[in-house]
């Protein structure tokens, strides 16, 4: 069974995208972007060419779990197929100097604060452009409050 095939038995469907996440060995679920040795810089999702010296990026492991900068809730009707309403965040990685853009847990949507400390999960969430379900990362609350 191929790598990519593993992941989609895993997720429950193919990703959105390939190469944004991978699981441990303990089947935890992490972002994966790259690395530019020459500037030090980290991006996600991963490019080819780092966008602030255009030399050549490395595959990254960039953790799983970070602390909501800022977030708000979506209530207009979302593309594919995403839940109504659903929230996003900038988010600040704990395992790499990044801050990334990424879904919130659909089932909390308005009840996360600035501050919170939350963790990747991958999931079935809504479809890609051929109406297919697919495996998306989102972030949800690492501890209970």
């Amino acid at each position: 069974m191929t790598a990519a095939r593993v992941l989609d038995h895993v997720f429950g469907a193919p990703p959105i995208a390939a190469g944004l996440f991978d699981v441990d060995t303990s089947g935890a679920p992490f972002l994966m972007g790259g690395h530019c040795d020459r500037c030090d810089r980290y991006v996600f999702p991963y490019s080819e060419s780092c966008p602030a010296c255009l030399s050549g990026m490395k595959h990254v492991r960039l953790g799983g779990e970070g602390v909501i900068y800022s977030h708000t809730t979506v209530r207009t009707k979302p593309p594919y197929g995403l839940p109504q309403p659903y929230s996003v965040a900038f988010i600040d990685l704990n395992d790499a100097p990044l801050r990334i853009f990424a879904l919130l847990d659909h089932s909390m949507a308005g009840g996360f604060r600035i501050g919170d400390r939350v963790k990747l999960k991958v999931g079935v969430i809504g479809h890609d452009g051929e109406g297919d379900p697919r495996a998306r990362g989102y972030f949800t609350l690492k501890d209970s409050r």
